[in-house]
């Protein structure tokens, strides 16, 4: 009886031992699953605009979800006769709880080889590639391609998250170039239905995709009274302000907003349009317009890029904001426009009107100008910002970065 009491005993304390190491090594396996190391290539700082800023904010939120995260920018991101702009870069000083290398010259294809041979190396469980131009379809297609070749790296899951695949403004071999950025990758995050059907028409053996709304742009600050606003801009307190906001170029139709901005029923009240964004295109159209349509009085003008601390005064000194566009996806216009809750009119293209309910959080119109000053006459006679409060806060709220991190994530998972 004595050396069976042993025996059991024994036996209990190793098959506790062996169920506590089970738990152990579950447990550190569940762990390591938490925490994956990521990989963004895309623009960061030191270049500057919204794409830069998306994904510095998304590394951030990767981070806060307990994951190791590194993004991978540009040496070189358009050569200086392709870009239309003043500059490239940041005024801003660098973010100091982000890794950001400058790896990736878009012009030299050993460079591309390169970086996509460190990148297999060093064998991070995700790596998300931000697609947003053709042009650059050779240089971060191929990327993607030598993560991806060899067997012992297919457990690197290569994710585009596309901002266009067929651009606004179109060019000869825009097509096949997008064809050869879909095949690269493993799968692909869309912001649209218009994006996603693009993808989808080049995507040759039906890749995992998800379809996820563009997170708020909540890092441009906390909002601010609209008198310290209209103080710090030099603005007219008596007057209410419609905002054009962003960077200025043709499918954005601001000449159909300041066709319909000369609306003779305009005329006489306390309205004024802020312009605010730098020119990447032709300005003395605008200010041509501007002249014949007799508006130099009714137009505040910002001609530059606007630097992320100084968005919100904008925002908050805003009525009403317009985005007029002639053609469009998704637009991060939106999403600091649901960060400062301004009520927005938008015009019926692309995606906008997906994410823009007509009657709660604003106007949505044909991308006409007569529609577009119907729109605002409305506004300006009828409405105040206030009255579309409580519809912007709940709208707001489907726009969550934890979304955007989790739709990479389940598109991963199925690659």
């Amino acid at each position: 009886m004595a050396m069976k009491q042993l025996f059991l005993a024994v036996f209990s304390i190793k098959f506790d031992i062996i169920s506590l190491t089970y738990s152990y090594l579950c447990g550190k396996d569940s762990a390591m699953e938490k925490k994956k190391r990521i990989i963004i290539v895309g623009p960061a700082w030191p270049y500057r605009g919204g794409i830069a800023d998306f994904n510095e904010r998304l590394a951030k939120e990767f981070q806060r979800e307990g994951h190791e995260v590194s993004i991978y920018t540009f040496t070189l991101q358009y050569p200086g006769f392709l870009f239309p702009g003043k500059t490239q870069y940041s005024s801003s000083p660098a973010p100091e709880d982000l890794h950001i290398e400058r790896r990736v010259n878009s012009v030299n294809p050993l460079n591309w080889l390169r970086v996509g041979r460190l990148i297999r190396r060093q064998h991070p469980d995700l790596v998300m590639i931000r697609f947003w131009l053709p042009f650059l379809a050779p240089c971060l297609g191929t990327i993607a391609r030598v993560i991806r070749r060899g067997r012992k790296n297919r457990d690197i899951k290569v994710v585009a998250l596309l901002d266009n695949v067929v651009p606004h403004e179109h060019r000869i071999g825009d097509r096949p170039l997008a064809r050869y950025m879909i095949n690269s990758v493993g799968g692909y995050v869309a912001m649209s239905e218009s994006v996603l059907n693009d993808a989808r028409s080049f995507d040759r053996k039906g890749k995992p995709f998800v379809l996820t709304p563009h997170p708020l742009y909540d890092n441009f600050g906390a909002k601010v009274q609209r008198a310290e606003a209209i103080e710090h801009l030099g603005l007219e307190s008596d007057y209410r302000y419609i905002l054009f906001f962003g960077l200025i170029r043709d499918y954005k139709g601001l000449d159909l907003l300041l066709q319909a901005f000369a609306d003779t029923r305009l005329r006489g009240k306390k309205v004024k349009l802020i312009v605010a964004g730098e020119f990447y295109g032709n300005a003395e159209r605008y200010e041509e317009l501007e002249r014949s349509l007799n508006l130099a009085e009714h137009i505040v003008w910002c001609k530059e890029f606007i630097p992320a601390d100084q968005v919100r005064y904008f925002f908050a000194a805003a009525d009403l904001v317009a985005q007029p566009y002639k053609s469009a996806t998704q637009s991060g216009i939106t999403q600091i426009a649901y960060h400062f809750e301004r009520p927005m009119l938008v015009t019926d293209v692309g995606g906008l009107a997906e994410i823009v309910p007509h009657g709660r959080v604003g106007y949505v119109v044909r991308p006409e100008a007569a529609d577009i000053a119907d729109a605002l006459v409305d506004f300006v006679d009828n409405h105040h910002a206030e009255d579309y409060s409580l519809g912007i806060l709940e709208e707001k709220s489907k726009y969550a970065w934890n979304n955007m991190t989790a739709a990479h994530f389940s598109v991963a998972d199925r690659v």
